[in-house]
């Protein structure tokens, strides 16, 4: 059965990073380049926020009986698979786990412009993500 404590304390994790996070969304560009340092934290929000949103996935999906997904980006496909999110939404999130593979496996140089961008994106995205993970919670029987 899914744990709702666990996924509860991720999301709340996940909720409170995002607000650290909002700091450099509203920053202009200009502003957002001309320290190094904007970058790394914001790199460092991104990571934590994604690889625990991919922990929930996992958790959901795996106590929901199905085998784990092949990969992180498959995780977020799956929730749409399984109406925790709705689908096309699950597709668009997906991208995150890229995203997170370039800044923790550091793939290729991340273009600051790109990650700025991201957190955009993260900053609209993310909270869709988390009122869907606990509109599922409330309708699914729970353990905690």
């Amino acid at each position: 059965m899914i744990d709702r404590t666990l996924v509860t304390r991720k999301l709340n994790l996940v909720a409170n990073d995002l607000g650290e996070l909002a700091m450099f969304g509203d920053m202009p560009l200009e502003t957002y380049l001309a320290e190094r340092i904007h970058a790394a934290a914001a790199e460092r929000f991104l990571e934590r926020i994604i690889g625990r949103m991919i922990d929930v996935n996992f958790h959901i999906i795996t106590e929901l009986g199905h085998p784990p997904p092949k990969d992180y980006f498959e995780s977020f496909v799956a929730l749409g698979t399984h109406r925790v999110l709705p689908h096309e939404f699950a597709g668009e999130i997906a991208s995150a786990a890229g995203l997170r593979n370039r800044i923790v496996h550091e793939y290729d140089v991340l273009d600051p412009r790109l990650v700025h961008q991201a957190i955009g994106k993260a900053l609209r995205d993310i909270p869709r993500y988390i009122d869907h993970v606990n509109r599922f919670l409330a309708a699914s029987p729970t353990d905690g």
